[in-house]
């Protein structure tokens, strides 16, 4: 049988997440006696027999990339606009339906990590796209080999007869959703936008929480309006986010377990997040979202990105705050400096790929197929509202308290 390896439990840095950090351990260990490095989600079921079939395939003495291979429908701000006169021509892999590498491929990236330049930029955003980019190495290196083995049909699909492998395409649920009443939701806004955007707000999720704030550098009753004595900022937003921290912990009701910070031109579906948050301790450090990373490959951190919505357990706030960790500027970037406190208190966010920082058009149709998406984020070139009963809004099913898909293993 294959030997199992968990990403969490390899590194003691908090890089590890983003794999190629790990490539001189794997070529250390595994070059000896294994053929393949195999990559999955932990929702990511695999039939054994045929992957080992489907990798027989290969040949295991040449530099293999295999995956099921996704595409950019259009450039996009994610991927920094590349290829942008021919986005679908560079493949990278859904790391949802399973992706290898042959050990002579491990071992190049290994000595290049070790001795070679280091990667281009600081951030990691999209991990499956920046992998791809890494090993491709501007044509010196092999493409994505696309495996039609490698799937991400659920495991019960007619369509899934010949996969290897397949996916849970639905939502965790570890129990009954949370009261609406165990989540604070608050919206940084300006007032610039208050007739622009908060309207679509009340139009779209809106009326999905019980307990919505709407924090602004001015006070408007009609909306209405809080005005937190902290001057908006173009960028950044640091102060105004750790006020609403502030505010939460000291003055909200302690019996609100949950507080969710979203942008004004988030799109979020709250009924969803109720479920999704049944799967979690708020009595643990929790502060949930889509991970990125900064400097992860020389001493950096992973963070929460804020567009996409940031979660937290009340007592994760608690023990920002008692660790005296603050902006360094008022317009300082807040997630990022959310996501170095963390660190320095060795406390690790956690990633849902369901979070999304950008668009719907940002990610491939297929990506987002085998998701149930719980955010998007921006309203540039779209229609919100669409976007929103389109993709966000509950259907009668998902308004249901219970769900037949109950997780047992978190």
């Amino acid at each position: 049988m294959p030997t199992v390896l968990l990403l969490h439990q390899m590194d003691k840095n908090e890089g590890a997440w983003t794999i190629l950090p790990l490539m001189h351990d794997f070529s250390v260990t595994y070059s000896g006696n294994s053929s393949w490095i195999f990559f999955c989600e932990e929702d990511t079921r695999i039939h054994v027999v045929k992957l080992l079939e489907t990798l027989r395939r290969y040949d295991k003495s040449k530099d293999f990339f295999l995956g099921k291979a996704l595409h950019d429908d259009e450039s996009t701000i994610i991927h920094h606009y590349a290829f942008s006169e021919n986005p679908a021509v560079f493949k990278f892999p859904d790391f949802a339906a399973g992706w290898a590498l042959s050990i002579p491929l491990v071992n190049k990236l290994a000595k290049r990590l070790t001795y070679d330049e280091p990667r281009r930029s600081d951030f990691t955003i999209d991990l499956k796209y920046e992998i791809a980019l890494y090993i491709w190495e501007e044509g010196n290196g092999p493409h994505l080999t696309p495996v039609p083995e490698f799937c991400t049909e659920d495991f019960d699909s007619p369509k899934a007869a010949h996969c290897a492998t397949t996916f849970i395409n639905f939502l965790p649920v570890c129990g009954d959703p949370l009261k609406k009443t165990d989540i604070l939701v608050a919206v940084k806004t300006c007032s610039k936008f208050h007739k622009e955007r908060i309207p679509i707000v009340k139009k779209t999720w809106g009326g999905e929480a019980a307990l919505i704030e709407y924090y602004s550098d001015r006070a408007e009753h009609s909306i209405p309006t809080i005005d937190l004595g902290v001057p908006n900022t173009e960028r950044g937003h640091c102060a105004k986010t750790f006020a609403i921290l502030g505010k939460f912990l000291n003055y909200s009701p302690s019996t609100i377990p949950w507080l969710v910070i979203v942008d004004d031109d988030t799109l979020i579906s709250i009924s969803r997040l109720r479920k999704l948050l049944s799967c979690y301790d708020p009595s643990e450090p929790v502060i949930l979202g889509e991970r990125y990373g900064y400097g992860l490959g020389s001493g950096g951190y992973s963070y929460i990105t804020g567009g996409g919505g940031m979660v937290f357990s009340r007592e994760a706030v608690r023990k920002l705050f008692y660790s005296k960790c603050k902006c360094y500027s008022n317009d300082a970037p807040d997630d990022m400096v959310i996501g170095m406190c963390f660190s320095g208190l060795g406390l690790a966010v956690t990633h849902s790929p369901l979070f999304h920082q950008a668009r719907p058009m940002d990610y491939p149709k297929d990506y987002l197929s085998h998701q149930v998406p719980i955010s998007f984020h921006k309203h540039w070139n779209v229609d919100p509202v669409k976007v929103y009963f389109s993709l966000l809004a509950p259907n009668i099913e998902e308004l249901q308290d219970g769900s037949k898909h109950i997780r047992d293993d978190l």
